[in-house]
């Protein structure tokens, strides 16, 4: 399953798999507990394949972060765990992208990332691909 499928959605805890499309919004399951609401079109929602993180030269797409977590892990979760202090979770993600920005990119964000990757590893979702998948088709164009 690739990440276009995966969304977060504001002020709920966890990540969601699109399930399908209603009148009013869509149907999504989440990966937490396999429980499945309906989202509304007023809901904030992210799909995973569209987030970056800063970096301080560009933005470095989502999928390419997790592909340097995968990476570094050698397949595996992450060797620290999302709850750790913040010194920890930076220090690991300087390991990761040495380039990001540490001044648009929070804690927290370091957080939600370790979090969703070794979520989506745990569903057996570790195809982190799109990307270049993505850089192909612009070259053709």
């Amino acid at each position: 399953m690739s990440l276009d499928k995966i969304i977060s959605i504001g002020g709920k805890p966890g990540l969601f798999k699109l399930v399908t499309q209603t009148r009013t919004g869509f149907v999504a399951e989440s990966l937490l507990d396999g429980k499945r609401i309906t989202v509304g079109m007023t809901s904030n929602v992210s799909v995973l394949s569209e987030i970056a993180i800063f970096t301080l030269e560009e933005e470095l797409p989502l999928v390419a972060v997790f592909k340097k977590i995968q990476e570094k892990e050698e397949g595996g979760k992450t060797s620290i765990g999302h709850k750790e202090d913040k010194l920890t979770l930076e220090e690991y993600f300087f390991d990761v992208v040495p380039n990001y920005d540490e001044d648009r990119v929070y804690p927290s964000d370091i957080k939600k990332v370790i979090q969703w990757y070794n979520l989506l590893h745990q569903h057996g979702i570790t195809d982190f691909t799109i990307e270049e998948k993505v850089e192909a088709d612009s070259e053709k164009k």
